[in-house]
Formats: C-alpha cells, sequence, structure tokens
C-alpha cells in the first residue's frame, strides 16, 4: 500500500478512500436488495465514489451521536450495502467492530458479547430482540442503532437518523491511527473450543490486503463473488466490485448452484471466493451438467481442505489457465501458505496413501517452526521442543498478519502466543510437517488426534486412506474405548442413494483400505453416520468431537464396525 492514504493514515478504512480517488466511476459494489414478481433478485449498485461518500457520512453520524474512536461496536447486520457502510464507517471514525458469526447459538452468542463487552450495538431489528430479551451486554452497551427494520421497545437510534446526523456535519475523513491501534475484534469459529475474539490492529489488515494480492495476482478492477461476508471487506481496499451472492451466508453447503452461476454470468465475475462446501456444491452440479464458468479467472476456497475430487471437477468448468487456491490459515493469522489446484491434484496420491494433504510454501513474508505436540503453554523455542524436517509437529507462525492476543482472555492468549527475540509466534493448533522442498503438509487439527496404546493417529493421515474410496464423500477419525482401551475408529458419511447392503460391502473394502497402509493397519472399526455435524461458519470443518461420542455410544454394541 506504499505510496497511499492508508500508509499515512495507519487507518484500514483509508485504502477505500485512496480506490475511490484512483477509480471514482467504478463500481463498489453490487447488493440483493429484494425480489421481482418472478423471485429473481434486484441488484442495488454503488460506485466507489458512492461508496467512499456514504461511508463518510455515516462514520460522521456515527460520531455525532458517540460511536467514536476507541469505542467497542458489535456489529451484527446481515449482508447488505449498509453492513459494507457501516464495517469502514466504524473503522474511518476510529471505532471498533466485533465481528460475531451469524446463526452460533444462543449461549455462545452471549459468551461472546460478556467477552467483548461492546459499548454499542449495531443490528437488525432481530438482534436487537433477541439482546434485550436474552440480556446479551446488558451491562455494556450504551448506545443502540437499528438497521434495516424498525425499532421497537429497545430503543437508540436508526440507521437513518445516523444518517441525518452525518448529513448535518458533513463527511469526515479517516481518523488518524497509529498502525498498533486495535481495529476489531473477530471472533473464532469455535469449531474445537470455546469462541475467542481475536484483536486485529489496522497494521495487521493493511498486512493482508498486501498478502492477498499478491498471493492471488488480484488486479483493481476485477469482479469478485465473495459467499462469505467478511471477505467481501477486502474487496473495497483491493479495488474489486462485489458482487454480493443470493445466499444465506450461514449455509454454504446448501446454497443454490445456479442461482451463484446465474450471477456469475450476468455480472461477468473473474473471482470466486467460498468454503469448501460450497465449491463443492459447485463442482458437483458442473459435474453433473456439463456447466462451464467461462469468466472465472480464479477461484479461492479456504476454511478447511478442498479434495482433490473436488478441485477436479472444479477444474472442468473453468477456462484452461483459471486457477483455484486453497489458502491455509486461520482467523489469528491469514494467510499463511497457498496452493494452487494443479499442484493438489499433482499430489493426491500422497493424500491417499497417508501422507497428509500439502497446503504448499509459506508466503515470502511468513515463517514457520515446528514444535512437539503438546496442550501445555509453550514459553520459548528450545531445542527439547522443536522438532526436525520431515517430522510431525504443531504448526507455529510468525508474520505481518500474525494477532497478538484475544480479547479479555489472557489464559487463551498464553497457551496460543510464544514470544521470541522479541517477537510473537502463533501457535495454530495444527499438527503437520515440512517437506524437503519447504511446502507444508497438514495433518490435521492437534485437538483431533487420537492417542491409543498403538500410537498416535492423526486425523487428515488416516482419512485421506478412507476417503479416496470413489464411493466415500468423507469420513472423520474418532477415538473410542473398547475393553478399557483407546482404539482409533473411522465415522463414515457416504452418498444418500447407497443402500444397507451396500454399506456391508464398503466397510469391508474400507478394512481392506486400512490393512494396506501402515498408517491404518490397526483400524478396524467403521461407522456409517447420516451426516456429519460441521461448523457454522464454513459448513465444512467436521466437529469430530461430536463424532465421538456419537461411535462411543455404539463401541459396545457386539457387532462393533458392523452398523
Amino acid at each position: 500500500m506504499t505510496g497511499n492514504t492508508s500508509t499515512s493514515t495507519g487507518n484500514i478504512a483509508a485504502s477505500l478512500s485512496f480506490m475511490a480517488s484512483r477509480q471514482p466511476e467504478r463500481i463498489a459494489i453490487h447488493c440483493p436488495v429484494g425480489r421481482d414478481a418472478v423471485g429473481v433478485a434486484i441488484y442495488k449498485t454503488l460506485t466507489y465514489a458512492e461508496l467512499e461518500r456514504e461511508v463518510g457520512l455515516i462514520a460522521s453520524g456515527l460520531i455525532a451521536y458517540g460511536i467514536g474512536p476507541g469505542v467497542r461496536a458489535a456489529l451484527m447486520v446481515r449482508p447488505s450495502i449498509e453492513l459494507f457502510v457501516l464495517m469502514f464507517a466504524l473503522f474511518r471514525a476510529g471505532a471498533i467492530p466485533i465481528l460475531i458469526d451469524p446463526g452460533i447459538d444462543r449461549r455462545a452468542l452471549k459468551q461472546c458479547l460478556n467477552d467483548a463487552r461492546p459499548q454499542a450495538f449495531i443490528g437488525v431489528p432481530m438482534a436487537h430482540a433477541g439482546r434485550v430479551l436474552l440480556g446479551w451486554g446488558r451491562d455494556s452497551i450504551k448506545q443502540r442503532v437499528t438497521v434495516n427494520g424498525s425499532r421497537l421497545f429497545w430503543g437508540g437510534a436508526l440507521y437513518a437518523h445516523i444518517r441525518v446526523l452525518g448529513d448535518k456535519h458533513g463527511p469526515v475523513p479517516p481518523a488518524a491511527m497509529a498502525p498498533d491501534q486495535l481495529a476489531a475484534i473477530l471472533f473464532t469459529s469455535g469449531a474445537t473450543g470455546v469462541h475467542k475474539g481475536v484483536e486485529y490492529q489496522h497494521r495487521h489488515f493493511l498486512a493482508q490486503i498486501i498478502a492477498i494480492r499478491a498471493a492471488f495476482r488480484i488486479q483493481p478492477g476485477e469482479i469478485d463473488l465473495p459467499t462469505f461476508p467478511p471477505f467481501a471487506l477486502f474487496d473495497p481496499a483491493l479495488g474489486m466490485t462485489s458482487v454480493i451472492p443470493d445466499m444465506d451466508p450461514t449455509k454454504p453447503a446448501s446454497a443454490d448452484p445456479e442461482k451463484l452461476i446465474r450471477t456469475i454470468e450476468k455480472y461477468a465475475v473473474t473471482t470466486l471466493f467460498g468454503s469448501p462446501a460450497l465449491v463443492d456444491v459447485l463442482a458437483n452440479y458442473g459435474a453433473s451438467t456439463g456447466k462451464r464458468l467461462t469468466t472465472l479467472k480464479r477461484v479461492i476456497s479456504a476454511g478447511a481442505p478442498v479434495t482433490p475430487k473436488t478441485v477436479q471437477r472444479l477444474r472442468s468448468m473453468l477456462p484452461d489457465d483459471a486457477e483455484i487456491f486453497t489458502p491455509y490459515g486461520a482467523t489469528e493469522c491469514l494467510p499463511v501458505c497457498t496452493i494452487e489446484g494443479r499442484e493438489i491434484l499433482a499430489l493426491a496420491e500422497h493424500t491417499d496413501r497417508g501422507e497428509g494433504i500439502c497446503v504448499g510454501k509459506p508466503l515470502p513474508t511468513n515463517q514457520l517452526r515446528l514444535i512437539k505436540v503438546t496442550d501445555e503453554v509453550v514459553d520459548a523455542f528450545t531445542p527439547a521442543n522443536e522438532v526436525s524436517q520431515g517430522s510431525i509437529g504443531e504448526i507455529v507462525v510468525c508474520g505481518p498478519t500474525t494477532t497478538e492476543r484475544y480479547f479479555a482472555r489472557p489464559e487463551a492468549t498464553q497457551l496460543a502466543k510464544i514470544t521470541h527475540n522479541g517477537r510473537i509466534w502463533h501457535r495454530m493448533g495444527d499438527v503437520g510437517y515440512i517437506d524437503a522442498r519447504g511446502r507444508l503438509w497438514y495433518c490435521g487439527r492437534k485437538v483431533h488426534r487420537v492417542e491409543t496404546g498403538n500410537g498416535v493417529f492423526y486425523s487428515e493421515i488416516v482419512e485421506g486412506v478412507f476417503n479416496a474410496h470413489p464411493r466415500v464423500r468423507r469420513t472423520a477419525l474418532v477415538g473410542v474405548r473398547v475393553n478399557g482401551k483407546a482404539v482409533p475408529g473411522i465415522c463414515v458419511e457416504l452418498g444418500s442413494e447407497l443402500s444397507k447392503s451396500d454399506w456391508k460391502r464398503i466397510r469391508f473394502e474400507l478394512r481392506d483400505f486400512a490393512l494396506r497402509n501402515e498408517a491404518t493397519n490397526v483400524i478396524r472399526h467403521f461407522w456409517r453416520h447420516p451426516g456429519f455435524p460441521v461448523d457454522i461458519r464454513h459448513n465444512a470443518k467436521i466437529d469430530r468431537l461430536a463424532l465421538a461420542q456419537w461411535a462411543s455410544k455404539r463401541a459396545d454394541k457386539a457387532d462393533l464396525g458392523l452398523t
């Protein structure tokens, strides 16, 4: 971002101002705002100049209303023009937006708000009603703004009122912020534990923009279909046009592929960002219909590994020179590594042999180290706790996008961070190894490892062997106890069209797969599961801990492995 206004103010919102000054008439966003008589989405459009002015006015109104520098503001608004404007307006005002996954259960949402202690709450009427009735943030919230609906018994201001205040005072420029000032609190998905609020400083967002642009070779003027709403917020800073899809962002696995394809074709979309679950839906549709997406230059999918099967199907839908990227990272540090689809396919046989999933080389700005797998605090790197190249260890990352702490959770911060030579490293909570070519191979989440008398089993190593079966959709490693001993077992998800007799045959074939591989040859137990529980954010991270509880109830049956 050298040479633009974002470096002079330190404020991530200045990246929008910079792009608006360079391309004021270019479309910044197309967003669905309703439906026509036959149910087709109607889109509203804003240019960069219009978006820049609206952000300036809303920022001015927020400041006048008391939501200014340093104010923590929970933002619970559906994907919309208002969400775009509010996010950048909060940054511009120097306030601190708090982002929490929509759709998480009430107890988790209350925990997130209790942790973050927002002083302001900006949300749709349903969010406000839940806040009042369930007591969210009762002791901390002072300012309330209602968006896309009527203000009822909770009081406060309407979005329109904030706009009027902005008109009265005039648009404001981005507040000058130090690079290390707190910019936002982004909560983790909670897929393997409690939701934790990650502190993002303005420099982290600026570093992400630089990393994303370089890693995926994105150019201003491109058109993006971001099916995961937070990723859309990078588009204005990258000079892209955002096309918000007509879908429920909390259910990417249920997205309608025909709607997505119509949108891609209508707006000549060049980039698609989606979870592996959504990409799989699109790839399966393409495989069954022969549909091609001629405008796409790249697909970016993150949140969980993308299988070679999905990559192969998706490649058949795209132009020959299009690229499929699967970046590796986490809310606390993103992106860390990336790999392109052609390399994924070239290495697929290694995954099938139980060698894990290659996630590519680290970005040039990132450094990786591996430490011995432990659930304890690690204060420093030592010869005793680091592992050598080729050996499996916990992945630890340091780079310009590596965040430093969780908000109001010092114990979690201590567990997740290592300070070395004045720099903070993040423990990813994942295990893997680095090969002779410097590529990182992901072997699974640390919490999903299964420790037994026969050794330690890692999810992606084990599951890769069984996922190679052509009739298997996906598998999940779980640990159960049989006769008082911990043993590994496999939950199996098949296509819904398969019968019980099909399962009987497939189960014996999976046992044969197990015997032929050193990584799996002690596994004897398989259970067919009707549909794996997955995370809310991406619908792709398998909840193996829930599956372990499910399998444990079946582990003492006389027909163990025959269910």
